[in-house]
């Protein structure tokens, strides 16, 4: 214990020195929306800055899939093109959306980076959804355009939408090679819109968080700021200069782990991302590090345990030098057998939480705070504030549960096209109302549960109510309940209770052929039970989820 105290005094002794006054990261206090909260002094004011510095850093690979490797000095001239060909073909300028629907590729990053050029608003869509997914999607922000892969492009066209549509494959390149040499900028604001990105929400439709040029400058300062702390535990000198990193992106780009907090923070500090293509196998995973010789990987707790399930013996990880769990709680057990296995896992394993509403992680749990407090999410990065609340709002003290609130320059403008969800979710005063539930103790933040109906399935948030609503239009389905259950690699799989007339009516096979037909693959159920007997509801009608189960199925 003393010497975790050390560690923690330490820390913060590095950051006075980086966070003061005259240092690289000084922190000062401003206005924003209407609130005060602390930013970073010498920042810029929007990712077109961010853009524009990655020019120096030349032939450094950024971009890097299979075969398909891309500079930073082509990147920049090739977002420079498409941004020429988006404004003069299509007319998008500030403000304007631009649809990105698509599994990762370099072109996905270079299609977000092309819209910033113009002050347009890249819209990140579920490569997994359905058509009927999609049509909402496209209805909802109405992008001028759609750049979509091959396979999505044949999602887009089963929606019948009228949105052109322009393929990474086949469009991109020739418009990339025609406008090549042109460069447009449309100026924007801290406060404009950035990205949006979607999140299911309680009422069961996807919403749209929109990041502002502020939040996601934010969280690239951060991440330096963090390489900078990271040096300064080593007794070395820190000045911003490329370092060697090579990053590995397994989970999608319409994440806020992959896009904010991977993807363009390493266009500040000079690092290589390279992608997954295909599906996940551990002996791909595996492989891939070895030959790529990644340094740096941060993955959901269902892809560690499968990669536990290989011989990690016969692979060259010796270049792995950080990895961290994210985007789902990790227990204590996988953990141990991580760091039994992996040897990464013993010096350098770290977890946080965080949603995509708050921008980037709330909370770090450091390898050492980790170790010693396993059930540990971590303390407030720096700029965050955490309370906890009760439903009147009040803050509850150190060991008691509630409503976890966050506040920093990283939280989310709000929801797009939804006043009444915003003001739900943030207050005047720019306190976002996760949803999430936990306790603090001695400044590291606990997870007691998530929001109360939500369901976790392989770092993918699953919402009962949109699964419901799909099965309830089934013609023999009288009412249906769609609850978690634990699942030893996904963390949690879907289940179903679904309340017919004569149970022998309807198959299994049916309902899920049905809701497959609605929704993504992910929020089918996996787990059914078909009964007659109502479910358990309260005197106000509402499904009382906790005496819900399986029984013996």
């Amino acid at each position: 214990m003393t010497k975790a105290v050390d560690l923690q005094a330490l820390a913060a002794q590095i950051a006075a020195g980086l966070t003061g006054p005259g240092g690289p990261f000084e922190m000062t206090v401003e206005p924003v929306l209407g609130a005060t909260i602390p930013v970073f002094r010498n920042r810029h004011r929007s990712l077109q800055g961010l853009l524009e510095a990655s020019r120096d850093l030349g032939d450094r690979d950024y971009l890097v899939a299979d075969d398909n490797r891309m500079t930073f000095a082509e990147h920049y001239e090739a977002a420079g093109a498409l941004a020429a060909a988006l404004a003069q073909r299509y007319g998008i300028g500030k403000g304007d959306r631009v649809g990105i629907l698509a599994a990762n590729t370099p072109e996905w990053v270079l299609t977000f980076w092309a819209a910033q050029r113009l002050g347009a608003v890249p819209v990140g869509y579920n490569a997994w959804w359905a058509p009927r997914e999609i049509a909402y999607g496209l209805e909802h922000t109405r992008p001028v355009v759609v750049i979509a892969d091959a396979k999505r492009a044949q999602q887009l066209a089963a929606t019948g939408t009228d949105i052109p549509v322009l393929t990474m494959e086949g469009d991109l390149p020739e418009l990339v090679r025609e406008y090549r040499g042109e460069y447009p900028v449309n100026e924007v604001d801290e406060e404009d819109p950035a990205c949006i990105l979607y999140t299911s929400g309680t009422t069961g439709r996807p919403k749209g968080v929109v990041h502002s040029h502020r939040n996601m400058v934010a969280v690239s300062d951060y991440h330096r700021f963090t390489d900078a702390l990271s040096a300064g535990f080593r007794g070395l000198p820190w000045d911003g200069s490329p370092s060697n990193r090579r990053f590995l992106t397994t989970s999608p780009l319409f994440h806020i782990a992959s896009l904010h907090n991977l993807v363009i923070p390493r266009i500040t500090t000079g690092d290589t991302v390279v992608f997954l293509t295909g599906g996940f196998e551990a002996d791909k995973v595996l492989r891939l590090i070895e030959s790529e010789r990644i340094t740096n990987w941060g993955a959901v707790p269902t892809m560690a345990s499968r990669l536990l399930e290989a011989d990690l013996a016969k692979y060259d990880l010796a270049s792995l030098a950080a990895f961290s769990l994210n985007a789902a709680p990790s227990s204590p057990a996988l953990q141990q057998r991580l760091r039994d296995r992996l040897p990464v896992a013993q010096v350098a394993l770290t977890t946080s939480y965080g949603c995509t509403e708050s921008g980037t992680a709330a909370t770090v749990a450091t390898p050492p705070e980790l170790a010693a407090f396993p059930e540990t999410v971590g303390r407030a990065i720096i700029g965050v504030s955490v309370e906890i609340r009760d439903p009147e709002g009040v803050v509850q003290p150190d060991g008691v549960e509630g409503e976890i609130c966050v506040r920093s320059p990283y939280v989310m403008l709000g929801y797009w096209n939804d006043e009444a969800a915003t003001a739900a979710s943030i207050d005047a005063n720019r306190w976002l109302r996760t949803g999430d539930f936990g306790y603090v103790s001695e400044g590291r933040l606990f997870m007691a549960g998530r929001r109360s109906d939500l369901i976790l399935r392989g770092g993918e948030n699953v919402y009962p109510t949109e699964i419901e609503n799909a099965l309830d239009a089934h013609p023999l389905v009288q009412e249906s309940a769609v609850i978690g259950v634990p699942h030893e690699d996904l963390g949690q799989e879907v289940a179903a209770i679904v309340v017919v007339a004569e149970p022998e009516s309807v198959t299994a096979d049916e309902l899920r052929e049905h809701v497959a037909g609605h929704l993504a693959y992910f929020k089918v159920p996996a787990r059914w039970l078909i009964t007659s007997n109502p479910l358990p509801r309260n005197v106000t009608g509402k499904v009382l989820r906790r005496e819900l189960s399986l029984g013996d199925r």
